[in-house]
């Protein structure tokens, strides 16, 4: 069985269009057919069936389809393994994070190493924390960045650190002078909030029901920037931490109001490998940069 076989079939998984994947790979659609036959001769079993609509997997293909994928990505990891040992130095790093960790922590590491090593290359994907960490689990990232992360099987946490939040308001809201802030006037203002989908709200809630208070927050969103832009129109108060708006803070568009120590929320920031995959020389450069930048933020923070 070739390896180019496995990467037609590949892309006809993704596309399911011999077509379509044919014009992806360059190639003639004869030369998908003759690939998939030849699959279909090794393992000894259909693999697509094919009609006008398109090609549908069987359940031989739809067994093979979900390690062929993981597969390949290991075989180009192990590329620029190789790679390495011959003094190359050079490659490429694939980066899920979430979009909390990215203006203030995540781009300015990467733009930072990024001046040591300019032939390295970095692939950045925002997406959900989850997602962040099942994509470092089935081998399409190197590296997660996360916050709020759920726990799942499969990831190393490289790295936690962990940070308070906030009260974050506009400079004209009354809070803004107030030295620190108690879960019970929090009730009393227009909150925006994460959905409880995040970590951090379940925590959010739970002190609240343990203090006997209640509150019922005017937003609700998944969304990191709308957050902010309710914030910055002054139409709510939120609760982050301080280092995913410190832009807006030093800029003086938004002020971070310290909880009162009984009132302390806490989370933390993960940074995330497979704990079973040896990572490149430009992965393991990045992750011990990061992990350092981390600790430094960190160490900033705390002073």
């Amino acid at each position: 069985m070739q390896i180019r076989a496995l990467m037609y079939f590949d892309e006809l998984v993704r596309t399911s269009s011999m077509r379509q994947a044919a014009e992806n790979l360059n190639v003639a659609p004869t030369a998908i057919s003759r690939q998939i036959e030849n699959l279909e001769y090794h393992f000894g079993a259909p693999l697509v069936e094919r009609s006008a609509r398109g090609v549908k997997l069987t359940a031989a293909g739809e067994l093979l389809a979900a390690r062929a994928g993981r597969t390949l990505r290991e075989l180009d990891h192990v590329g620029q393994l190789i790679d390495d040992l011959k003094g190359m130095q050079r490659g490429r790093v694939s980066i899920y994070a979430n979009g909390a960790t990215v203006a203030n922590l995540l781009a300015p590491a990467l733009a930072e190493f990024s001046l040591k090593y300019s032939k390295l290359r970095f692939e950045v994907t925002i997406t959900s924390a989850r997602q962040a960490i099942e994509a470092v689990s089935g081998a399409e990232a190197d590296i997660a960045v996360t916050l709020f992360a759920p726990p799942i099987s499969g990831t190393k946490v490289r790295l936690r650190s962990q940070i308070a939040y906030d009260l974050i308001v506009a400079p004209t809201h009354p809070a803004a002078s107030l030295k620190q802030v108690h879960l019970k006037d929090i009730a009393d203002y227009a909150l925006a909030l994460p959905d409880q989908a995040f970590g951090f709200r379940q925590a959010f809630d739970a002190l609240f029901e343990k203090a006997g208070l209640s509150f019922e927050p005017v937003f609700v969103t998944s969304s990191l920037e709308m957050l902010k832009e309710l914030v910055l129109s002054g139409a709510a108060v939120t609760l982050l931490p301080a280092l995913t708006v410190r832009r807006e803070i030093e800029a003086g568009q938004l002020f971070a109001v310290p909880l009162a120590p009984r009132s302390v929320i806490r989370t933390h920031v993960d940074l995330c490998v497979a704990p079973d995959r040896q990572l490149s020389f430009a992965a393991t450069k990045l992750l011990d940069f990061i992990e350092r930048f981390m600790r430094e933020r960190a160490a900033a923070a705390k002073e």
